[in-house]
């Protein structure tokens, strides 16, 4: 029950500041420095607007992937045994999934020109990216850790 609590605060948590953070934007919001320009972009794509050409048929491809996605971590434990991050990492993807429905592409705003351009991203893509890596991290060390002890 506590680990459903935690799952369910993260998850709508992330997705709430990212759903926020996204409207400040299409209400217009923009700043600008030498490096970093937050500004309005809509990525009709994923990453580097890849699949761009698939229109309409990626986000039913997306409901299936993060379908998918929860299936797995459900059915494997990843769940239960990490209840903050998989929460953040489905509030997050139901945020960019979001996105795709109500405004026809994904949100983006962070946009990085310092020295070379760089992907244009949010708030969602950053949790997806340090919540797969801590997820990653945090199974090598148990299965690190399993193995010592068994020696």
């Amino acid at each position: 029950m506590r680990k459903s609590v935690i799952f369910l605060l993260a998850l709508v948590g992330v997705f709430l500041v990212d759903d926020g953070l996204k409207q400040l934007f299409l209400d217009g919001y923009e700043w600008h420095s030498r490096c970093i320009s937050l500004e309005l972009h809509i990525n009709r794509g994923v990453a580097f607007s890849l699949f761009a050409f698939l229109g309409e048929w990626l986000k039913w491809l997306q409901v299936v992937l993060v379908t998918g996605l929860f299936a797995y971590f459900a059915w494997t434990g990843l769940l239960a045994d990490y209840p903050f991050l998989s929460g953040s990492l489905m509030g997050a993807a139901l945020g960019n999934l979001s996105d795709r429905f109500r405004h026809g592409g994904v949100v983006d705003y962070v946009y990085w020109h310092c020295g070379f351009d760089f992907a244009i991203f949010n708030f969602a893509d950053t949790i997806i990216d340090l919540s797969i890596v801590s997820i990653l991290i945090s199974v090598y060390m148990k299965q690190k850790k399993a193995k010592g002890v068994r020696h």
